[in-house]
């Protein structure tokens, strides 16, 4: 089975929040879910740990997250103070740690543990994990993103919907604050991987501007392929990847196929199926004039169940699909081997301490 790594997972979100016992397989939880319906993806989760193992996805990139909401923009789910959200992502991180003395996760803090993860990985062991912060806003200050590195944060992406404290997001209008620029100048000196994916136009375009270190685009689609500002234009793409980085397909339908209505489209209607991920992954290999820059951050359980993914995804096992539909669009072994985990293995190598 082909190794995957995994660029993006809301682990913890999924364990804290949802309240989902991720050691247990996907099909127990859907069915201790059944008949709620406090979240729309109630019953149709599609990550566990074991599913994860089932598929080959030994290693991933999991998100802290805890969003604070403001009155100028519609709601999705967070928290009225930074405050809070900090003891939110505290509360994600006890889970982490909860984990890995259970033996089913471990912690990749540096280039070491990387390689002594690959090294002693047998398919049924604990599963490797990145930590990053998606969305900045618990950070009360950027002093508190050094409080945030010793605890083994390693990428940080500044915005996610809306506007932020220290960017703006998907959907929101303007440029980098000044409390952003400072941020950016933390990221650089504890040198951690910054992420581009949530950040609106100007700002993905003002922080390349003020960073200069290591970036990735960890659930990023592209715009050609489906419009809108949640997509990357080619031509931001393109400066990923000028800058070494590397591009994660998202899984999420409306990021998949255009037309997508939330509330009324469906995955039959629309036909959204896993070689609309390889699409995506071709497009970015396309751009590139290779199969470096390309990866899969599947953002699967990202507050959407299988409502809103591909026709073909029962669970997150079936990413071990991917490498089959890879080779029928024409790509090598090695090339195979990279988009599901090489490259995002290369970057962190390059990237870790």
């Amino acid at each position: 089975m082909t190794f995957i790594a995994d660029l993006h997972l809301d682990l913890a979100m999924n364990a804290i929040e949802w309240n989902r016992d991720l050691r247990r397989p996907v099909a127990e939880l859907r069915q201790r879910e059944r008949g709620r319906a406090d979240k729309p993806d109630r019953g149709r989760g599609a990550v566990s740990l074991p599913d994860m193992r089932r598929g080959g996805v030994g290693l991933c990139v999991a998100t802290q997250i805890a969003r604070v909401e403001r009155a100028a923009w519609s709601p999705v789910f967070g928290w009225h103070s930074p405050a809070q959200a900090w003891a939110m992502t505290q509360a994600q991180l006890a889970w982490y740690r909860a984990m890995e003395e259970a033996g089913e996760l471990v912690q990749i803090r540096n280039r070491a543990g990387l390689e002594r993860h690959l090294a002693g990985w047998d398919g049924a062991g604990p599963i490797g994990y990145v930590l990053s912060l998606e969305g900045a806003d618990s950070l009360s200050t950027p002093a508190h993103l050094e409080r945030a590195y010793a605890q083994g944060l390693r990428a940080i992406g500044p915005a996610h919907y809306g506007p932020g404290a220290y960017a703006m997001g998907t959907d929101a209008e303007g440029g980098l604050p000044p409390a952003g620029r400072e941020l950016l100048r933390e990221v650089a000196r504890l040198g951690l991987i910054l992420d581009l994916t949530h950040l609106n136009d100007a700002c993905f375009w003002e922080a390349l501007e003020h960073h200069d270190g290591p970036v990735w685009a960890s659930h990023q689609n592209c715009r050609a392929l489906v419009p809108g500002g949640r997509q990357f234009s080619d031509e931001q793409l393109r400066e990923v990847i000028a800058r070494g980085g590397i591009v994660g397909a998202a899984l999420d339908a409306w990021m998949l196929v255009p037309g997508w209505v939330r509330g009324q489209t469906t995955p039959a209607s629309s036909g959204v199926a896993l070689r609309h991920v390889v699409d995506q992954v071709d497009h970015v290999c396309q751009l590139a004039g290779n199969a470096r820059h390309a990866a899969i951050g599947s953002d699967l359980d990202g507050a959407f169940g299988t409502e809103q993914t591909p026709l073909d995804l029962d669970t997150i096992a079936d990413l071990s699909r991917l490498p089959a539909l890879l080779a029928e669009r024409g790509y090598e072994a090695a090339e195979i081997e990279g988009i599901c985990a090489g490259n995002l293995l290369r970057a962190l190598r390059a990237a870790l301490p």
